[in-house]
């Protein structure tokens, strides 16, 4: 093993991951079901924290923790109003498209989706 040299196929390799990185931390953003309803609560519009603690029955540190990754994802912002602040979308129109595009692509491969023995349904209900 000599290290230090790469050939030009590992390096290509090593760069197309290293690029899709980027694309792997905004998917992460909605890999909680709690993140995509929050997300679609976002599309009406504004809301606080215990706004949507109301709305979705979970606890404020739990929405607060969501929040938090869909910030760092660059899905929402916030500004402060008096003690608190607000939440909405940061790109509406590129969110609403995505998620059309992620219905459309449940419609052809749903079910393979759902039965998923790392990922389907039953991992979120046993979570």
């Amino acid at each position: 093993m000599t290290m230090g040299i790469t050939s030009p196929e590992a390096e290509q390799q090593f760069g197309e991951a290293e690029a899709m990185k980027a694309a792997a931390c905004l998917f992460h953003g909605f890999s909680d079901p709690s993140r995509l309803v929050i997300l679609q609560h976002l599309q009406l519009g504004e809301h606080r924290v215990v706004d949507l603690t109301e709305h979705l029955g979970l606890s404020q540190s739990t929405v607060s923790k969501h929040l938090a990754c869909l910030k760092d994802a660059g899905l929402v912002t916030s500004r402060p109003v008096g003690r608190a602040s607000v939440y909405s979308l940061q790109h509406p129109e590129a969110l609403i498209d995505l998620l059309s595009a992620a219905e459309r692509m449940l419609a052809l491969t749903g079910e393979a989706v759902k039965l998923c023995p790392v990922h389907g349904t039953d991992t979120f209900r046993s979570a």
